[in-house]
């Protein structure tokens, strides 16, 4: 009985494995110039580090309300890379995106967590480490962690794939810790920012 038991469940894990599905997603940038604080044209990015202990195109997971996994969705490109777009974006609309040659400071860090999920509540969030690098000295001139977070209402089974809804919740959460870290004041004050007019942007994947 024993032998036959282990050998069900391990067919059984076998055949949840094989009905789980993977989604490949592109994540959005798409804050509006209206509410953001432009700045000079100071800085540029460097590639952030993944510091999530998951593979580096790991997004989240389909739970159904009993935590089976039904569904895995992935990025198109490492995570790291999704965020260091994001922040290329947020300071192009910002007018603060600078040749690398050209930059004052470098914006890089580090990504402590990013993803999205559902169990019964869809679910995007995104964490990361913020350092401001003085290009000539390599002085770091600021470092803070920044946070987003963005939840739904429940999900109803059997009214579609929750996976563009999955998808734009990690993008606002992303957009949020973004948005946060480019306009905080004290960054702002360390690095001397000076107002300028915003140049034309248009959304970005990332």
């Amino acid at each position: 009985m024993t032998r036959f038991l282990s050998l069900f469940a391990a067919l059984s894990l076998i055949c949840l494995n094989s009905c789980t599905s993977t989604s490949v997603v592109s994540l959005d940038y798409l804050s509006s110039s209206g509410h953001v604080q432009p700045g000079a044209a100071e800085f540029a990015t460097q590639p952030f580090v993944d510091r999530r202990d998951v593979g580096p195109l790991e997004l989240g997971t389909v739970r159904t309300q009993i935590g089976t996994p039904v569904e895995n969705l992935q990025t198109k490109v490492p995570v790291a890379e999704v965020v260091t777009n994001a922040f290329g974006y947020g300071l192009q609309v910002r007018g603060m995106l600078a040749s690398r040659s050209a930059a004052r400071f470098i914006i890089t860090g580090e990504v402590l967590d990013m993803q999205c999920k559902l169990i019964v509540h869809p679910y995007g969030y995104a964490k990361v480490r913020v350092n401001v690098v003085e290009s000539g000295s390599g002085r770091i001139v600021h470092s803070a962690i920044y946070e987003g977070e963005r939840q739904s209402s429940a999900y109803m089974p059997g009214t579609g794939t929750p996976v563009p809804m999955l998808r734009d919740l990690a993008s606002g959460a992303l957009q949020d810790a973004v948005d946060r870290a480019l306009d905080d004041s004290a960054m702002r004050a360390r690095t001397g920012g000076r107002p300028a007019e915003s140049n034309g942007w248009q959304p970005g994947t990332i």
